[in-house]
């Protein structure tokens, strides 16, 4: 083997180390973000108004 087989291997496998490490970063940042966005949902418990209840009343006599 020559010298730049070696080395062209080497960096492959330096490419795949990084690239999974990559991955479990960004896969680390989206369980946390996921975690604080159901924690947001569980604190806030304010109901959106409903568009038009209350604005009319329908009376039959």
């Amino acid at each position: 083997m020559d010298i730049s087989t070696i080395m062209a291997k080497q960096v492959s496998e330096l490419q795949h180390t990084l690239n999974l490490n990559l991955l479990k970063s960004q896969m680390a940042t989206q369980a946390a973000q996921v975690t604080n966005m159901m924690k947001a949902m569980n604190t806030n418990h304010h109901e959106a108004p409903h568009p038009y209840k209350g604005q009319s009343i329908d009376v039959q006599a």
